[in-house]
């Protein structure tokens, strides 16, 4: 009898998504993501490069390149796991973005551009008080402000 590989985290799921999204093999991109992804998009229009990606809209040399500076798992509920990820492209492209898996699957995505976001877990009981789990890092220029959001899960 053979051994079974074990299966990805959801972290190694996300960094796999975003190492074939380099390599341009949509059907490794395809096999991560579910057929009814729940996509939401938070900053200018111009911005709204994954989507592009994902529907085949950019692809070769004229891509964005995504390269995330940081990814981590920020828990989870019933309804699925959540991965962050965060990262500069360039001096004035910065992004975050919030992944929900469901057995090794992507099922929900949420993208923020040039958007300081904190998660919190709201799935405490009310005695409970409720922390971030995940906060940005980004060091933005002083010349710049950013908006921030919350982001319950």
């Amino acid at each position: 009898m053979g051994k079974h590989a074990p299966s990805k985290s959801n972290r190694e799921v996300v960094e796999s998504l975003y190492a074939s999204l380099a390599r341009g093999d949509a059907a490794a991109v395809t096999a991560l993501l579910a057929t009814d992804l729940d996509w939401w998009f938070h900053g200018p229009r111009r911005c709204q490069h994954m989507r592009r990606m994902l529907t085949g809209e950019a692809a070769g040399a004229a891509a964005f390149r995504f390269a995330p500076t940081r990814v981590s798992e920020v828990g989870g509920t019933m309804d699925g796991r959540w991965v962050v990820a965060e990262g500069w492209t360039g001096e004035h492209d910065y992004w975050v973005h919030v992944w929900c898996l469901r057995g090794g699957v992507i099922i929900s995505f949420r993208e923020y551009f040039n958007t300081s976001v904190t998660v919190r877990n709201l799935g405490q009981t009310a005695e409970d008080v409720v922390w971030a789990i995940w906060e940005s890092q980004s060091s933005r220029p002083k010349s710049r402000s950013m908006p921030g959001l919350v982001l319950a899960i």
